[in-house]
């Protein structure tokens, strides 16, 4: 039986191979990626709209309350007061930064205050109040002094457990070098030294000179601290020299490697 002739082959591989897709030129493929930029843009643009919308113009997302916490001295009404927070405003437009100053600046008593956004309603304050190392007596009212050296308060009745401080300058140690300032500061330093137990029992640091600073302490004690140099390492050694010696009138710390307790 004869075979398919040449013409017969050629038709079959004709039918076999797939059809080609229409040829699509450059401006057809140019014009297809430009629909879709434009589409992909309009996207964004309708989006971007929409959460400014719902940040700003929408009723919802906006400041229905501020809460306040860490105080002890101050209350949340004094704070929410001074921080003025725009009830009813976009929550997004509350400026955070500037919040946190004005309660610093207005309200010495806070030592630092955290503002966040408390979404989706609410402005949320963290208050650190200042504590007091040491009172000035001014008048018959007292000036409250932080661990920095901030007076920061001025109270009619001096908190529990807070020193006086009994600043005598020595004029012969040079008020230029020594002066107010410079003995307050060492006072503070050696009132943050103190620990708990021991400011219990401390009713005044008298301060001298830089380096002549007394402890006053309940039953007519008395303690030479020196310096305000190696405080912790003083506090340390004075618990020890207390213990040993409970019925000792006089502690002498200034020289930390070798304490004396004595019976005035």
């Amino acid at each position: 039986m004869a075979g398919p002739t040449t013409a017969q082959r050629g038709e079959a591989r004709r039918a076999d191979t797939p059809a080609r897709p229409p040829h699509i030129g450059p401006r057809g493929r140019r014009l297809t990626g430009r629909v879709r930029m434009i589409l992909s843009g309009a996207a964004v643009a309708l989006t971007a709209a929409g959460v400014l919308w719902l940040l700003y113009g929408s009723s919802w997302l906006r400041v229905e309350r501020v809460s306040v916490t860490g105080t002890h001295v101050l209350t949340p009404a004094e704070v929410r007061s001074v921080a003025a927070v725009p009830l009813g405003s976009p929550l997004v437009s509350v400026d955070l930064d500037a919040l946190e100053a004005r309660l610093r600046g207005r309200l010495p008593r806070i030592d630092s205050v955290d503002a966040a956004r408390s979404w989706p309603h609410g402005v949320a304050l963290e208050v650190t109040e200042r504590k007091p190392v040491l009172l000035v007596e001014k008048g018959t009212k007292f000036i409250e002094v932080d661990a920095k050296g901030v007076q920061f308060a001025t109270v009619a009745k001096a908190p529990g457990h807070v020193p006086l401080l009994e600043l005598a300058p020595d004029r012969r140690a040079g008020p230029r070098r020594f002066g107010g300032d410079r003995l307050s500061r060492e006072a503070v330093r050696v009132a943050g030294d103190l620990p708990r137990g021991l400011v219990a029992e401390t009713e005044a640091v008298r301060i001298t000179s830089y380096d002549a600073v007394v402890l006053r302490l309940t039953r007519n004690r008395t303690v030479m601290w020196g310096s305000s140099e190696e405080g912790p390492v003083k506090a340390r050694v004075l618990a020890a020299l207390m213990k040993a010696s409970p019925k000792a009138g006089h502690f002498d710390v200034s020289a930390p490697s070798a304490p004396a307790a004595s019976a005035s």
